[in-house]
């Protein structure tokens, strides 16, 4: 099988995540045929693509939610697929966060809740989780709206708090997948300023899954997936 590969410019800032001549298939049809990328810290990389070109699926092998058939992601110095479903859950836990396009909020916890459930899974302590959490909702500006449950939320102040949980232990890389595909496009646009916004401050690398020029338009690299492989690229200003 042929690998393709796009080799990224060259920065000063380390690689965090690779992926090696990853290829998947389900049910017998292939999904990624031998995908190779390099992502760096603080980098906003946009994976574009036709539906069913295989983005979703290599951001779940990239997050660790789904192992490659064959090939290998490297999170730092860790190899993923050497990992057990325990070592697996405990790097995504620690060092990815992940953004959805339908936010995936508890709708049982209220929205300061939802941003505090990692740090409590990470054993962080009381004050700091209720500091960090103030310090979230105030920057993606839902202070107000802190004792709110989801149902009671706007899509894009679900869309805020769902950022503000992605970040809240303060991930190396975020991960998004169409994050801004449920928001009409103010909403979509404010939400796409934040994540630039927040990726610049917290040197957080963002790979983001988008069918959306403008989503595509706050990443410095843009890689577009065909049929399963890299069928371009380019880099942006």
């Amino acid at each position: 099988m042929t690998e393709t590969k796009f080799v990224p410019t060259q920065s000063t800032s380390p690689v965090v995540l690779t992926a090696s001549n990853v290829t998947k298939a389900y049910a017998g049809r292939p999904v990624l045929r031998g995908v190779s990328l390099e992502v760096r810290a603080g980098e906003r990389l946009a994976l574009t693509g036709a539906s069913g070109s295989g983005k979703s699926t290599l951001l779940n092998c990239l997050g660790g939610v789904d192992r490659p058939d064959a090939g290998s992601i490297r999170f730092k110095d860790i190899a993923l697929e050497t990992l057990d479903a325990d070592g697996l859950t405990e790097v995504r836990r620690r060092d990815i966060g992940t953004i959805f396009q339908f936010f995936h909020l508890l709708p049982t916890l209220t929205a300061a809740e939802n941003v505090e459930l990692p740090l409590q899974l990470n054993g962080v302590a009381s004050a700091e989780r209720a500091e960090r959490v103030r310090l979230l909702l105030e920057r993606v500006g839902v202070t107000s709206r802190a004792e709110a449950f989801p149902g009671q939320l706007s899509g894009g102040e679900m869309q805020r708090v769902a950022i503000a949980r992605a970040l809240a232990h303060r991930p190396a890389v975020l991960l998004a997948d169409e994050p801004t595909g449920n928001l009409d496009s103010r909403n979509g646009a404010v939400i796409l300023e934040l994540l630039r916004e927040l990726s610049d401050e917290t040197g957080t690398a963002l790979v983001l899954v988008t069918h959306s020029g403008a989503a595509a338009q706050i990443c410095h690299r843009e890689i577009h997936l065909r049929d399963g492989q890299i069928g371009g690229q380019r880099d942006k200003d």
